[in-house]
Order: C-alpha cells, then structure tokens, then sequence
C-alpha cells in the first residue's frame, strides 16, 4: 500500500499545520456559525465550487482522505490493500456506516454512485483522471460482499489514492435514494453518511447542517479530512455574508464563529478584539488566466509581454501583507517537491513588455480582465493588473461580473484574461492535471502542450520522489516559455476563531472543518 500514496513525497507538510487549541475535554451542544462569501451551487458534486465542496465534505465521505500532513487516511474505507502488480486497490467499508436514513452503507452503493458520475460525462470534470485519456483508468469496480469494494485499474499510478480523495472531485459515496428513477439527481438531496446532515438551506442566506447521531466513528484520530470525524455542535451554519467588511463585523461582534480567509491587513485588530487567528503557509493558487485561443493572446510573445508587465512580488507583498511570496508554478512552497527553480519566470521589466508589444504588432487593442467582487483578492489582483499592464502601454479594462457569471465564463473559456483562484490541491500533478490538456474538448484547461501533457501523465505514473520532482522541474521550464498563465502567489490560510470555539485549525487544503470542534461558551 505505502509505495502508492503519496505520504512520503510531501513529508515535512505537517509542520505547517497549525495546531487547534485543545481544551479539557469536548462538549457537545450549540450551533457553530461559519462565514461564507457566496452560496453552495448544489448537492449533486457536479456543479461545484470550493464553497460546495466545503459543505458537501461534511455530508458525505471518500472512501480516503488527505490528513494533515497529506499523506492519504481512511473515511468510509476503514483500511484497503493493494494487490501485489499495483492494479487490484481492496476497501473494506468502515464497520457501523450507515446513511443519514438509518440504512447501512454496503459496497454496491460505491459501485452505483461510481458509474452514475462516469456516466456524467463531461459533467463531472474529474472523469478525465479516471477514463484513461490521463493515463490512470479504472476497469472494474467490483463488490465480492457488502463491505468490500474493489477498484481495477489499468496500470500501477501514483494518484490513485490522491485522486479518490481529491476534494474537488466529490467523489464520496452517497445513498442511492438520491438520485431518481431516470438517473437524474433529485434536486437538494443530500443523503450522505457524514457525521452532519443536510438540515436547512435557505438558498442565498444560509445552510445548516445537524449532527447525525447514528455516525460510527473510526478508531483513526481525527487528521485533514480523514479519521475520526465525530461532530460535537449540534448545528452549524454556514452563514452566507458576501461583503468582506461585513464579514468581519459579523466577527468581531459575536454573531460568527469561524471566518475562513480573513484579510491579512485584519490579522492585528482580530487578535486586539480576542480573535484567534490561526494562519499557515496554503495551498490555493491566485493566478491570472490567459484564453491562449484568443486571437491577441494566442500570440506567445504578447503573454511574454505581459509576464514582463507585472510585478509579481509586489502584487503578493500587498495582498498578503508579506506572508506569501510570489510563485509562477503549479508547485506551492507548501509542497515538499518546491525549490526555487519553480520561481523562475519572465522577470518585471516594463521597457522589455514595451519591446515586446511591438514585435507582437499590438496596436493598441482593449485587453479586458474579468473579476468580480466577491472574492475580495481576485478584485484586487485585477485593479492592480490593470495598472501594471496600463503602466506598459497596454489598453487593459475591468469588466466586473457577479462571481456566478465570471465562474460560468471560466467553465466555457469565455475570457481574455481572468483573476481567478484554485482551490487547494494537495498534489503538484492534481494542478497540472486540471491546467493542461485539450481546450476544445475541455475549455477549463488552460494549457494546450502535447510535451507538457506527455510529462504530466509520467508525474503521475512515477513513484520516486526525485524522479517526480524532475518531471514537474521540466514542466514548469515549458510553462515559463509558453505563459499560458500567470501564477502570482498561493494564498495564505488565514481563519479567524471567535472566543470559546475549541479544537479548530487550519491547515494548507484551506478547508474549514466543523467536525471535532466545540463550543465552551
């Protein structure tokens, strides 16, 4: 089993983890009220965003999960073997797992849920990592009793495991009675085998989940996603509070727990009010994107120019008041595989970005950004873009979307350029895997290079450490030639924890975690 995960290629992660404060012993009761910036976009895994994965990880559970320090752990799968050729993975479904309906949770329900996303098609966008088209293809699900499940793959891959635990994926298992006679998902249906259940969803206001009571824990500590996931609170609400200034107030006057993402510049006040900020180095990507398919931008010496335009460390020394540095690349300096070979990048040189433009045949052309103000960095990120691409000569616009239309443009490549943000990938070749490929047949893909693509499927086929490190070393050379991206820095993990709120942490997934937490006032 341990030559397939991945804990040993991001050893050392642990020790950016920020503890939880631990009290004497865990009470239950209460409601846990968590901020969020925008509400989820449903319970199906499918049409998602890192709000939805948020709360839907709390209503159903991977078979796996990362733990803290991103090696791979049980959730539902209370152990697995591999068989000896690396093709055959066996788990062994937790003892006492039952859904929120009372009924166990058998292994023919992961084989049902597993071909109704594959039959999803494109809909579900993790199928590429599972269909063979990356390399890693799964078989045969099979199920020889109610509580073993055995996934057939075509060759030994380093990312099995990653990839089934993979947040963005939502590839949990959940009750069968969720999805209709005609295969289709019954709409805000979420019955799942979590330790919270779907309570109230007052769309645009709030979502509220209960403790399930009939959650038969694992013996595993809690860690990351994985282990023991007992939930304490009775409730929590996540609390839909788009205005960061609004947010913030909703903090410091008591009437929000938890604010996942609090502003750096807000680290000192919080602290000054009683606040505990718990912060650690992150792994969610802040890039601006680049359609390579526009007609300007397709031109590689005019997304030189801009590389040359912009002043990457300054745009991350602003907008995270020094606690990130800049990073060009898909590999985090979270990530045990980072040096500093993956800064390099087209250094900020305006005159050069000038020089550039006109060997380019720019002639003065709109280059809009789109953004939105939701999310309070890829606003700012724009404006400061803007400038800096103005400052060179270029004629760069804001268009400001609502953050469910700029999302939607992203999905359908309908973009110039884009200030965007990645949630946490806790695998170099989990980032590669969703920037590089076929722009026609996934317009998500950023990054349309057979040499990059060629490198990528080695990185997740490779097992040795140094081997893999390589790989991603000779990807990013590629990616620092072609710029079909700018990658400005991975945001730090900033979460603001109100008095009386014990045994909650952050860690680098940038996933707030309602379970194990408690309530002493």
């Amino acid at each position: 089993m341990g030559r397939l995960t991945i804990s040993s290629l991001l050893a050392g992660a642990a020790l950016l983890v920020a503890a939880p404060v631990l009290a004497q012993e865990p009470v239950k009761g209460g409601t846990l009220t968590v901020r969020m910036n925008a509400d989820i976009r449903g319970t199906d895994g499918l049409n998602r965003d890192a709000n939805t994965d948020t709360v839907l990880h709390h209503i159903f559970e991977t078979l796996v999960g990362f733990r803290d320090d991103l090696s791979i752990g049980p959730v539902l799968a209370q152990s697995w073997t591999v068989s000896d050729d690396g093709r055959a993975y066996s788990f062994t479904l937790r003892e006492g797992a039952t859904y929120h309906d009372g009924s166990p949770v058998r292994s023919a329900d992961v084989k049902t849920i597993w071909d109704w996303r594959v039959s999803r098609g494109k809909d579900w966008f993790c199928n590429p990592f599972f269909d063979g088209s990356q390399g890693l293809k799964v078989e045969a699900v099979e199920t020889p009793d109610d509580r073993t499940v055995v996934f057939r793959i075509n060759e030994p891959n380093a990312l099995f495991l990653a990839q089934l635990a993979n947040v963005q994926c939502n590839g949990w298992i959940a009750s069968p009675k969720n999805i209709a006679a005609d295969g289709t998902w019954i709409a805000g249906s979420a019955i799942g085998s979590g330790s919270f259940k779907l309570g109230t969803w007052e769309k645009g206001q709030f979502v509220r989940l209960e403790r399930y009571d009939g959650y038969a824990p694992l013996a595993e500590a809690a860690s990351g996603l994985a282990g023991d996931r007992t939930a304490y609170v009775d409730a929590v609400d996540f609390r839909i509070i788009p205005d960061t200034s609004a947010a913030e107030t909703a903090l410091f006057a008591g009437e929000v727990d938890v604010l996942p993402g609090l502003e750096s510049s807000r680290i000192e006040e919080a602290k000054g009010r009683g606040i505990t900020v718990s912060t650690t180095p992150g792994l969610s990507w802040t890039p601006i994107l680049l359609q390579t398919s526009d007609p300007l931008l397709s031109n590689v010496t005019m997304r030189r120019a801009l590389a040359h335009a912009v002043d990457f460390g300054q745009i991350a020394t602003v907008r995270t008041s020094g606690l990130a540095q800049a990073n060009p690349s898909a590999v985090a300096q979270a990530s045990a595989f980072f040096d500093d070979d993956f800064l390099a990048w087209p250094d900020y040189d305006p005159e050069k970005a000038k020089a550039l433009l006109a060997e380019a045949g720019y002639k003065g052309e709109p280059v809009k950004i789109q953004t939105n103000t939701r999310y309070q960095g890829m606003y700012e990120n724009s404006i400061l873009l803007q400038a800096m691409l103005q400052a060179a000569g270029i004629n760069a616009e804001l268009e400001v979307l609502d953050w469910a239309a700029q999302l939607d443009n992203y999905l359908a490549g309908k973009f110039q350029i884009q200030s965007f943000g990645y949630s946490a990938r806790l695998d170099p070749s989990q980032l590669y895997g969703i920037l590089i490929g076929d722009k026609a047949k996934t317009p998500t893909r950023q990054w349309q290079n057979d040499e990059a693509s060629r490198l990528y499927i080695e990185t997740t086929k490779t097992t040795d450490f140094a081997a893999r490190k390589a790989l991603f070393k000779q990807i990013h050379a590629l990616m620092a030639a072609d710029v079909p991206i700018l990658g400005l820095y991975y945001e730090p993990v900033i979460d603001a924890v109100a008095p009386g709120v014990q045994g909650y942490a952050a860690w680098p997934a940038d996933k707030t975690r309602a379970w194990g937490v408690w309530k002493t006032k």
